[in-house]
C-alpha cells in the first residue's frame, strides 16, 4: 500500500482554470493552503542586447492531504 504525501503542488495546466485545478486538487484528497505566481520570460533580442521580457505567469497551488 502506497501513501500519499502530506503536501503536494498542483500547477495550473495551459489550458485549465483554476476551478478546474481546485477541482482535481479535491479529487485526489487535497486542499489548498497557499498559492503562488511566477512570472515566465522570454529572451529577446534588441540591437544586441539580450533582453527578458515576460509573457506570462505560472500559477501553482500547495495542497494538504485531508
Amino acid at each position: 500500500m502506497t501513501t500519499k504525501p502530506k503536501k503536494q503542488k498542483f500547477i495550473v495546466e495551459e489550458n485549465e482554470t483554476i476551478d478546474d485545478c481546485l477541482d482535481r486538487m479535491r479529487q485526489e484528497g487535497y486542499f489548498p493552503v497557499r498559492r503562488m505566481e511566477q512570472p515566465i520570460f522570454k529572451e529577446e533580442i534588441r540591437d544586441n542586447i539580450v533582453e527578458h521580457v515576460p509573457c506570462g505567469r505560472m500559477i501553482v497551488f500547495e495542497g494538504k492531504l485531508l
